[in-house]
């Protein structure tokens, strides 16, 4: 792979690894393990990530997530616990990618990479806050279904098509900031009209205390 390919895989799976960090570990550990990922020579290291005992680790977080992301506010509970994690993990998935002999870019590989994690972690987070505000009980479980789907998807096009996963990883991107900033004004107007219905407005003309 070229640095172009390189630096679009370690994109889409930080990105990725802000969803699901577990199930992005788990993933790439297997299209490894299996030769599906092909690495030039500098970056056999990652070979770690198909350890028996890697995948074994990745396999149970990822059932854990997958379960704790069906159950309404569980799964907020969950993400803030991962507010860290998630941020952490993208970014050292981010540097392995990078040759470590140049520090420079190593350097640029892990701020991306955590920076790349904690944008799709806070799209994710903000999304389930406002999903978990329905009173009923199914879209919890539809909204993470699809997040697992498009995960699992969006992962094979990159492990599958490096040539490609550049532009997932700026889709990606993109995407995270439209929906964080959506929802946070979603998030607001809800507020205001939750103060409003409770009378915690701004008084009107005829209801001005005495002087």
């Amino acid at each position: 792979m070229g640095i172009v390919e390189i630096l679009g895989v370690a994109g889409s799976l930080s990105l990725l690894a802000g969803w699901r960090l577990y199930l992005t570990i788990l993933a790439t550990g297997i299209a490894m393990h299996f030769g599906w990922l092909p690495l030039p020579e500098h970056l056999q290291a990652l070979q770690i990530l198909a350890n028996p005992w890697v995948l074994g680790v990745a396999t149970i977080g990822t059932a854990a997530e997958f379960l704790a992301d069906k159950v309404a506010w569980v799964d907020s509970a969950w993400d803030a616990v991962h507010s860290f994690i998630r941020p952490l993990g993208g970014a050292l998935l981010a540097l392995a990618l990078v040759d470590s002999s140049d520090p420079a870019w190593q350097v640029i590989a892990f701020l991306l990479g955590g920076g790349g994690a904690l944008l799709s972690h806070g799209a994710k987070a903000t999304t389930r806050a406002v999903v978990n505000i329905s009173p009923e009980p199914f879209s919890n479980a539809v909204v993470s279904t699809s997040e697992d789907i498009a995960t699992t998807g969006l992962l094979a096009l990159a492990i599958a098509y490096p040539s490609i996963a550049i532009i997932i990883a700026i889709l990606l991107g993109a995407a995270a900031v439209v929906v964080i900033i959506a929802l946070r004004r979603l998030l607001r107007n809800i507020k205001a009209t939750l103060k409003s219905a409770l009378g915690d407005g701004p008084p009107t003309q005829g209801e001005l205390p005495p002087a």
